[in-house]
């Protein structure tokens, strides 16, 4: 049963007002895609617009699938209603036209008026759409060009970057450094302003630092003990000071390498110890005065630091930009454009013609655009100036629409992609200019998705944090309205203690969360999938009720890395102990995958057999998998130096025979030398393919614990082989180079594996799952903060001025609108949580920690998940019986005991009039190991009496026939192609040895003294294809001087090419064609001859003539040569003899040829 929609009215005018211009606000599960489609299929029904007049507008290919899919059920379901018969036809037509509609991303829009207007956009018209990593290439091509002429004389920025120290296990280098700058550039490089550079004394900052470091540093030795926290940051300074004076005594002060470490100085962790006694220096101090100095002198070095950094982002900036200008030039010669390109010259297509926007705004009679939030300034100008009423205007802020074109939905809630440039401020400007233009906002509040208990929670939490502002920043909240029924029986918020939150000290820290949260999150979800019984539903069958499974769970993150590491390992890790399939979506471990590094490791071996490390990698690897004992074993039966060599001959004289157990490794040792000689003979691809079929790699990684991914993960990487091949590459060396570099970033994605109905939870971050929902969702990584302490970056659009750190360095403009930008960070913060929060439909689990309330991206959602009475617990209906506190394990010297902690069971939150079940750890079966190769074993092992695998093995084997004696006729070409020089010096063959002779003709004269090479024979031949038989007009000299020009051809050789094709058409044969007459000649003639074996031969006949009398047709082939070798001669008959063949098949009269030597 459902309530009735509290929002029917505003749901009534999107379908059927369609004189109106609505901004629709929809919340979180709303229905807004459904409303839209609704009111498309109302447009066209009408009659007021057809299908192939309307643009709508969605932010990824699968919501835009998906949207015309719904256009299409909507159409067809409104076909079959009762209709009159022009409503009929129209919507007949609407299904005939939809796959002309533009509906589509808006890159996908911009593709198409490109597509329309290149000559106009200033476009290739045959322009290519980069994907990134193809335009990432491109760029480090421009980059590595750049950087070689940057090092030869360092301009100021890159010269004090590349004296930086990095240190840490993921330090990069200064070129990775100065790479990763100039592409954050790159992807901005339509804000053009320069970064302001105040003046900034850097030397005489640097110089009075290091006076004041002298001074400080006498405190390393007043202290009263050497084990004074505090005296450590003085000893560091005293060492400091120290090295500086032994250097400076030998050579000058280098302030470049100074800046550097007085910036690594300021980072010292040391600086924030301030505990121990009253007194410091004897007596003579207290900790009070020596603690004011240290403060004084760190805020000195963080003043300096900060304008160091900014003077040095300037810098990098200038220096860069140029590097910008290269990249798109490159990009302009080869014809591509990468999706900012896209919207650049689309929006300066119809912003800059007033004719082509006349056109369009004419063509495209109504604009519908979903997740409006989610717009940047670029799709936004583009978007209005289309849904203009006047051509005139080319301002998009200026711009009224035409009542009734314009149709936006969004939800200001939910825009949480400030990173990729939407702005809430943007939305909330638009919405404001429209309104005042006559449009109307209307709310969608009923929302189809959460049960009641999870939209009682989410309005609960986030009325209290979302709250309009007059800069428009921030969205208002709108209470969500519940549709649905509580399902009975089973709770639907779930607070998740953390088991065991201590650490050392016995206090509660993040390292023990970290470690301890995703055990419990396994158990919870096995628990759910396996033992539970609890029932949800389905957003395909809302109203039916189905038992959980892995699929219907999904873990939230709100990142997937953090400080280097992967956050989600450990949540997998959890589900892998316990059997349970998953699928990571969207994960940025490519290159940190298993497989894809043990394939580096092989591709590495097949480019270099000499690296014994990487030949030694493959072999232990996954794919050939050879133990320890037979390496060992092999060694010893190859003594002597690089026994792993795959080109070393397999034994030498007097070598043991090696055994059974080491037989193994000489044929891995085989396949990777045989794929190393052929490497650069075949497809990239196709040696890969070859490597994963002799290993049998597919069967073996489909069987793995997350075989589904693994196996999706080696399959792209053959991809990005063919990929990066038909790009342009030039050899397989390139390739492992490239995903060397790749790996080093580390920034590739995982290949998408998930359909509907795959089974497995799903693992994925907030972004990912925007527009998604799930029937179980379990918020993890409570550690997460809401937002950086450092802002990230800054727009200014109106004076077209993007600002970010480059190079870890803050531009003075950031710094300036520090405490704005943080502002904005953590009001987007608030709405990550609330879409998160808004993906559930059916359980929502939110991680805690029973002891105290922590901070962290959740903490927004405490006061609708915490307890008025922490003790006030009761039963929980289909939930185990609960005992204890909610901390499973408490240390003896912990700062909280089971007083403090929220009893397990069901609660009355603090907000809101939901119950919320505080879950028991010790219902869980925590604790769980990963039983490795355990499910590999059970798939692989053999039946007892052999007869199942035997069967299994014959119909492999006939299988393996078929597939063979199918792809051997597949692979015979029923048409191939073959120029007629080609063939002719293939076969210098022994059919062709046989036939007769051809006749060779000389024309008179002394070659010897006459110019060489390909260039003067071209000469020759085009003039002697140009100049008339019958009387040479315009004069010989003049045609071979024109055609001298076109080949670059020097005064010598335009003057023996005159000489030469005179005496040629003083010859007999040439008379002979002369008097043939134009019915019987032929010039520079096309022939073609399909021969017996299907080959297609085809090439171009210089003469053909049938003189007056004549029984066939002379075939003349002209030759330049100097001199006739043997070899070269027989070619030239065979060349030759296949032209007379293909004319005699083509008249049916006879042909014979002849070589003319000119």
């Amino acid at each position: 049963m459902t309530r009735p929609l509290v929002d029917a009215e505003a749901r009534r005018r999107i379908r059927d007002d369609l004189d109106a211009t609505f901004v629709v606000e929809a919340a979180a599960g709303t229905g807004k895609t459904t409303a839209l489609v609704s009111r498309i299929v109302s447009l066209v029904r009408s009659g007021r617009a057809e299908l192939q007049g309307i643009v709508a507008v969605t932010f990824t290919e699968a919501a835009a699938g998906e949207m015309k899919l719904r256009v299409r059920a909507a159409l067809e379901r409104e076909r079959v209603s009762e209709l009159s018969p022009d409503e009929r036809v129209r919507l007949e037509r609407a299904l005939a036209q939809l796959e002309e509609a533009r509906i589509g991303t808006i890159h996908s829009l911009c593709v198409d008026l490109l597509r329309e207007r290149p000559v106009e956009a200033g476009v290739d018209p045959l322009f290519q759409v980069s994907p990134d990593d193809d335009a990432r290439r491109l760029f480090d091509h421009a980059f590595d060009v750049w950087f070689q002429r940057a090092l030869e004389s360092p301009p100021e920025g890159v010269r004090r970057i590349l004296r930086r120290r990095r240190r840490g296990r993921d330090a990069m280098s200064s070129r990775e450094v100065l790479r990763d700058a100039a592409f954050r550039l790159l992807e901005h490089r339509d804000f053009t302003a320069p970064w302001r550079r105040d003046p900034f004394d850097r030397i005489a900052a640097i110089d009075a630092l290091v006076e004041a470091l002298k001074r400080e540093a006498e405190l390393a030795e007043l202290a009263d003990r050497d084990d004074d926290f505090v005296r450590r940051i003085f000893v560091k300074i005293r060492t400091f000071v120290a090295e500086l004076a032994r250097r400076e005594a030998i050579r000058p002060r280098d302030h470049d390498g100074l800046e550097s470490e007085l910036v690594e100085l300021a980072r010292d962790y040391e600086w924030t110890f301030r505990y121990g006694g009253h007194w410091y220096a004897r007596g003579r101090l207290t900790r009070a005065q020596v603690l004011e100095r240290k403060d004084r002198l760190k805020a000195d070095l963080d003043d300096f630091v900060a304008l160091a950094e900014a003077d040095l982002a300037a810098a990098l900036h200038a220096e860069l930009m140029p590097l910008v200008q290269t990249f798109e030039s490159l990009e302009a010669r080869a014809g591509k454009l990468d999706f900012l390109d896209l919207l650049l010259r689309a929006r300066a297509l119809v912003r800059d013609r007033r004719d082509v926007r006349a056109a369009l705004q004419r063509r495209f009679t109504h604009v519908f655009v979903d997740e409006f939030q989610d717009t940047d300034p670029l799709q936004a100008e583009i978007l209005l100036l289309l849904s203009a009423d006047d051509p005139g205007e080319s301002r998009w802020e200026r711009v009224v629409p035409r009542r009734g074109k314009l149709f936006l939905v969004g939800d200001p809630k939910q825009s949480i992609y400030r990173f990729r440039r939407a702005d809430v401020a943007l939305y909330e400007q638009v919405k404001r200019r429209l309104v005042a233009d006559g449009a109307e906002v209307l709310h969608l509040v009923s929302s189809f998705r959460g049960a009641p208990a999870i939209q009682e929670a989410v309005n609960a939490a986030f009325s209290l944090q979302m709250i309009a502002n007059d800069a428009g920043t921030q969205a208002g909240y709108v209470p969500l309205s519940p549709v649905r029924d509580e399902v009975p029986g089973r709770p639907s918020v779930v607070a998740l203690p953390v088991p065991r939150p201590y650490g050392e000290w016995g206090k509660i820290n993040q390292k023990a969360i970290d470690a301890s949260l995703p055990d419990a999150v396994g158990a919870f979800v096995e628990w759910l999938v396996r033992a539970s019984g609890w029932r949800v539903s389905e957003r395909e069958r809302p109203g039916e009720l189905v038992p959980v499974a892995p699929r219907h769970v999904c873990l939230l993150f709100k990142r997937l890395q953090a400080y280097g590491n992967d956050t989600t390992r450990p949540y997998v890790r959890a589900l892998e102990a316990r059997g349970i399939a998953h699928v990571l979506v969207g994960g940025r471990s490519f290159h940190a995958r298993e497989e894809i590094a043990a394939l580096r490791a092989v591709l590495n071996a097949i480019e270099w057999p000499d690296d014994e490390l990487s030949v030694f990698a493959a072999l232990r690897g996954p794919f050939f998998a050879l133990s320890d004992e037979a390496l060992l074993a092999f060694s010893a039966a190859r003594a002597g130096s690089a026994p792993f060599h795959p080109l070393r001959p397999a034994a030498g004289a007097g070598a043991p025979e090696l055994t059974e157990l080491a037989q193994p490794v000489l044929d891995a040792l085989a396949i990777l030398a045989e794929l190393h000689r052929r490497r650069n003979q075949r497809p990239i691809a196709d040696t890969i393919g070859r490597f994963l079929e002799a290993t049998r790699a597919h069967a073996g990684v489909a069987i793995w614990p997350t075989g589904e991914q693994s196996l999706a993960n080696v399959l792209r990487l053959v991809d990005m082989a063919r990929r990066f091949e038909s790009s342009g590459a030039t050899s397989f060396r390139a390739f492992v180079d490239m995903l060397e570099e790749a790996a080093q970033r580390g920034a590739a994605s995982d290949a998408p594996v998930v359909e509907e109905g795959t089974d497995g939870v799903r693992v994925m971050t907030v972004h990912k799952a925007k527009g998604l929902e799930f029937p179980v969702v379990i918020l993890v990584d409570p550690n997460a903060p809401l937002s950086r302490n450092e802002p990230t970056h800054h727009a200014d659009h109106a004076r077209g001025l993007w600002v970010e750190r480059l190079a870890g360095c803050a531009p003075i403009e950031l710094l300036e609108e520090r405490d704005e930008v943080c502002r904005r960070e953590r009001e987007e913060g608030v709405r990550l949580a609330y879409v998160a929060a808004t993906r559930a439909r059916d359980l929502l689990v939110v991680p805690v920690v029973g002891d105290e309330r922590r901070e962290g991206w959740l903490d927004v959602l405490h006061p609708a998940i915490y307890p008025r009475d922490r003790n006030d617990a009761r039963p929980a209906e289909g939930c185990p019986r609960f005992s204890g506190d909610s901390v499973f394990e408490r240390p003896a010297n912990a700062k909280g005991g089971p007083d403090d902690a929220v009893a397990p069971g069901e609660h009355v939150p603090e907000r809101g009039a939901h119950r919320v079940v505080w879950w028991c750890p010790r219902a869980l079966d925590l604790g769980r190991e990963v039983d490795v190769g355990l499910r590999q074993q059970a798939i692989l092992v053999a039946d007892e009496d052999g007869g199942g695998s035997g069967a299994a093995a014959r119909d492999h084997d006939e299988w393996q026939a078929r597939r063979a004696r199918l792809a051997e006729e597949g692979a015979k070409p029923t048409l191939r192609a073959m120029s007629a020089t080609a063939l002719a010096h293939a076969e210098v063959m022994a059919e062709a040895a046989g036939d007769a002779a051809v006749p060779t003709e000389r024309v008179e004269g002394d070659r010897a003294a006459h110019p060489r090479g390909k260039r003067f024979g071209a000469l020759v031949h085009a003039v002697l294809a140009a100049v008339p038989l019958d009387h040479p007009s315009p004069p010989l000299a003049v045609l071979a001087e024109a055609h001298g020009r076109l080949l670059g051809a020097d005064a010598g050789e335009v003057a023996a090419a005159v000489e030469r094709v005179g005496r040629a058409l003083a010859h007999p044969l040439m008379v002979r064609a002369k008097e043939s007459g134009r019915a019987g000649c032929r010039r520079e003639v096309n022939v073609a001859l399909r021969r017996a074996d299907g080959t297609v031969v085809d090439g171009i006949v210089d003469l053909a003539f049938r003189a007056p009398g004549d029984a066939g047709w002379t075939v003349v082939d002209f030759k330049t040569d100097a001199e006739l070798d043997a070899e070269a001669l027989c070619a030239y008959e065979a060349q030759v003899r296949l032209y007379a063949a293909a004319i005699a098949e083509a008249t049916g009269a006879p042909a014979s040829g002849v070589l003319l030597s000119v």
